[in-house]
């Protein structure tokens, strides 16, 4: 079967390439990147434009917010800039950006405007920025959900003889519909048969705690009466009436004692029914009145960058030809008559390097990564002259390589660099050095110093971390390490600057620049925090820079501030701590902590978590809590800074897992299954739910004891909900979704197959050029014109390498095609704004 799961991702750098989205029916899983500022914010009646309010921009996926921006100062055309890559992990209709206003004055904040893009329309502004005029936020407009209906017209004879013509209208079932104050709404259903002077409108009963509900509700409604009977063997609705009628649903949130709320609305007209008697389709639900309003004031604009990726995932056995062919290249000799080779190798001029990332996934998850990283750096040490260039560029060999870095070295960067960096922010010292930027006031002395005692605790707290870093990444060192002094057997600095090159300049230093984009801290830093930080990271590649340590060169910092910056540095103790760090995570040596390893927040905010079995289930059994999680520990507390109300040692973390809507009626659900009875805990919303479990996975992964097996639903009533057993102790009913102490478990090897058919796709081209000129080195047995462009050592092994990916690639396109056809052919949703069944 086709995999179900919609996991999209979010970020906000550009990115090179953009897939074409499939068909709208068809299972997917993307990218979303977006990014922006505003300008002329507020209506223009109003007396300051919002000039003494401070805004802020949130992120939802239809009604549920994922993601929100700092709050910055007062201006009526902010910039936000902010960063966001996330993975969507449901299906969505809507991307949709808000703009709040914040006031000292009021209690909750002030909804500025909305930018809403429907899904099917987010490829319209891929990979390019866009000014959209915000739209005012009506709650009458927040809807989300579709609804399943079917219609059909009934011929009854009256008792007097005369025909009376019925029309039947069943509501069978919601889905999707949002959640009210955080939890599953209460709806209702009004069905409503609209036309000339009438208005007749039926009711469905109430459906408690449920986003999904079920209805199975048939109205009735008298369509039109005619003199006397004919007889006659097909009924039709007079031409006039079908043009006049129509059945409008609304689905609304019974308030009980507060005011009803309105969840979206459909409208269709009865002249469907006049070639099929019978209707039945799901239908999107849409704002009241369709969203037809006057023309709004003026409430400014925001600039977005969005990018949005979608993969049309096949069944698992389609891929399996592709994949195999991939899973082969470590052994293909030369290396770059691979099949992962020649793919970067047609790939380079369209999109880079990026290619690569979904082979490295692959690779990494088979356990085949190691020797085609080891294949492909020796490949690039060949055509290197001069150590000290050595890993320098940007290659095949080192992208890949920077690409397994972040995959596996997330935790390794969070351990190391997240509690430094959270002083940092939190400290806030002024530490600029160029005379040119010293602010009115500013010691340069002083900033030095500051300075120098930053960078101090982030060089510190890196070579002291070998112990933490990751044992691919050390076996990857240690690869590179003894090739570059095979390559270059007379210098003694070579062996650690193949090294550095990638642990120093490409990994810490980037992470130190950018926290963000690793996860590291939430948002943007603040200007001055961002020079901060550029400056510790310059100064931590030079101190990383075997080169420039061991040859006492200073020659690479172009700025004099800089250079009589690093001279504080310029010790033998440096050295040999470079030395020792760069020694232990490139050999066999196991090593060791060097001590109590210190506590630091991996992650924390408000949730709602359920009482632990002292109450019965009910409303009252949820609270607001401050969850927080350390390396040692999970607590939660009442509210953020008080005591811990309960401790959980990481170490007694048996699995962490989602947990079914149906136990407790709640989306965003997940639990956390210890030696005590399971905490149940829910998110803010479904991204938030999905990075606390990575998180608790991640920092649990080690375990001894964790769980095979779990039960997806609550013990409650005296029998699990999820198997009915009666046992409390009974082994779960459902396996363990990470119980390996690595990432593999988080790639999906059928997404990555799927992407690189794509990169293949789009470069098809690109490829029978290669194939090309294979034939001719094989031809005229020498090295032709058009032949630069690619890596071809042996032309008659890449040759038939290219032939076999063709036959595998045309194989994959026809399974495709098949499913594009099939999913060409009319659906069951009716699209009420255009008109027409998609």
């Amino acid at each position: 079967m086709p995999h179900s799961q919609c996991p999209v991702w979010a970020h906000v750098t550009p990115v090179s390439d953009v897939l074409n989205p499939p068909p709208p029916s068809t299972p997917l899983s993307g990218d979303v990147l977006v990014a922006g500022e505003a300008k002329n914010l507020g209506p223009s009646s109003g007396p300051n434009r919002l000039r003494d309010l401070c805004t802020f921009c949130t992120i939802s996926l239809d009604q549920e917010e994922v993601y929100r921006t700092k709050v910055y100062e007062k201006s009526v055309s902010p910039f936000y800039g902010e960063d966001f890559y996330f993975e969507i992990p449901r299906p969505f209709q809507c991307l949709s950006f808000y703009v709040y206003a914040k006031s000292m004055f009021q209690i909750r904040d002030l909804p500025v405007g909305k930018v809403a893009i429907r899904k099917e329309d987010l490829y319209k502004y891929c990979g390019k920025e866009n000014w959209f005029q915000l739209q005012p936020v009506d709650p009458h407009s927040e809807v989300q959900g579709k609804v399943h209906l079917e219609m059909k017209l009934n011929e009854l004879i009256t008792e007097n003889g005369s025909i009376c013509q019925q029309l039947v209208v069943q509501i069978i079932a919601c889905q999707g519909l949002p959640l009210i104050s955080g939890q599953n709404c209460d709806p209702y259903a009004t069905v409503t048969l609209v036309g000339p002077a009438r208005s007749d409108q039926k009711k469905t009963k109430v459906k408690k705690k449920t986003s999904d509900p079920q209805f199975e509700e048939t109205f009735h409604f008298e369509v039109t009466r005619s003199s006397s009977y004919k007889g006659r063997s097909h009924f039709h609705v007079e031409e006039e009436d079908i043009e006049k009628l129509e059945i409008k649903v609304e689905l609304w949130n019974n308030g009980n004692l507060a005011q009803d709320v309105f969840l979206g609305e459909t409208r269709v007209s009865v002249k469907i029914l006049r070639n099929d008697h019978i209707h039945r389709a799901w239908y999107l639900l849409q704002p009241k009145g369709n969203g037809t309003k006057s023309k709004p004031d003026d409430l400014g604009s925001l600039r977005l960058k969005v990018t949005y990726t979608e993969d049309n995932v096949l069944p698992s056995a389609c891929y399996t030809a592709l994949r195999n062919l991939m899973l082969k290249s470590p052994d293909v000799k030369p290396i770059s008559a691979s099949a992962a080779h020649v793919l970067g190798d047609i790939c380079r001029e369209s999109v880079g390097y990026e290619a690569l990332l979904p082979v490295v996934r692959l690779l990494l998850h088979h356990n085949r990564l190691l020797p085609f990283l080891t294949s492909v750096a020796a490949l690039e040490l060949e055509n290197t002259q001069e150590a000290n260039t050595i890993f320098r560029g940007n290659s095949l060999a080192t992208r890949c390589i920077d690409d397994m870095m972040k995959i596996v070295g997330r935790s390794y960067l969070t351990v190391t660099l997240k509690p430094v960096l959270n002083e940092i922010f939190e400290s806030n010292k002024t530490c600029e050095i160029d005379p040119v930027k010293l602010k009115e006031g500013d010691n340069v002395e002083v900033n030095k110093e500051n300075l120098q005692g930053y960078v101090q605790k982030v060089f510190t707290s890196i070579t002291q971390s070998s112990s933490s870093c990751s044992p691919l990444m050390c076996d990857v060192f240690r690869s590179l390490r003894q090739l570059a002094s095979k390559r270059f057997p007379a210098d003694p600095h070579v062996q650690y600057s193949a090294v550095s090159s990638f642990i120093f300049l490409r990994f810490f230093a980037v992470a130190v620049l950018s926290p963000h984009t690793f996860q590291l801290r939430a948002h943007h830093p603040e200007p001055e925090i961002s020079r901060t930080l550029t400056l510790i990271s310059k100064t931590i590649q030079s101190l990383g820079s075997w080169g420039s340590l061991s040859k006492n060169k200073l020659s690479s910092f172009k700025e004099t501030y800089m250079y009589d910056f690093f001279k504080l540095f310029q010790e033998d103790e440096c050295i040999e701590k470079v030395k020792k760090f760069l020694d232990e995570i490139s050999s066999n040596v196991s090593k060791e902590s060097s001590g109590v390893e210190d506590s630091f927040v991996l992650k924390e905010g408000e949730v709602h978590k359920r009482a632990q079995g002292r109450k019965r289930i009910g409303q009252k059994n949820f609270k607001k809590r401050w969850l927080r999680v350390t390396n040692q520990e999970l607590s939660y507390h009442k509210q953020k800074g008080k005591e811990a109300l309960c401790v959980i040692p990481v170490k007694n973390i048996l699995s962490v897992e989602k947990l079914e809507e149906s136990a407790f009626n709640r989306k965003n659900m997940f639990q956390v299954i210890h030696s005590e009875k399971p905490l149940y805990v829910q998110a803010g919303n479904c991204v938030e739910t999905n990075s606390w479990i990575e998180v608790l996975s991640q920092v649990s992964r080690c375990n001894p004891g964790r769980l095979s097996t779990f039960h997806p639903s609550a013990y409650v009533g005296g029998f699990w909900l999820c198997c009915k057993e009666t046992n409390e102790s009974t082994p779960g009913c459902k396996p363990c979704t990470a119980t390996l102490a690595n990432i593999q478990l988080d790639i999906d090897c059928d997404r990555e197959t799927e992407r690189i058919f794509s990169f293949f796709s789009s470069s098809r081209s690109r490829l029978q050029k290669m194939e090309d000129a294979c034939a001719g080195m094989s031809v005229y047995l020498g090295q032709q014109e058009d032949c630069s462009a690619f890596t071809i050592q042996d032309p008659k092994e890449t040759f038939r390498t290219i032939k076999e990916l063709g036959e595998v690639l045309d194989d994959l396109q026809a399974h495709h095609d098949l499913k594009g056809a099939l999913t060409d052919e009319p659906g069951t949703i009716e699209n009420p704004i255009v008109g027409k069944t998609v």
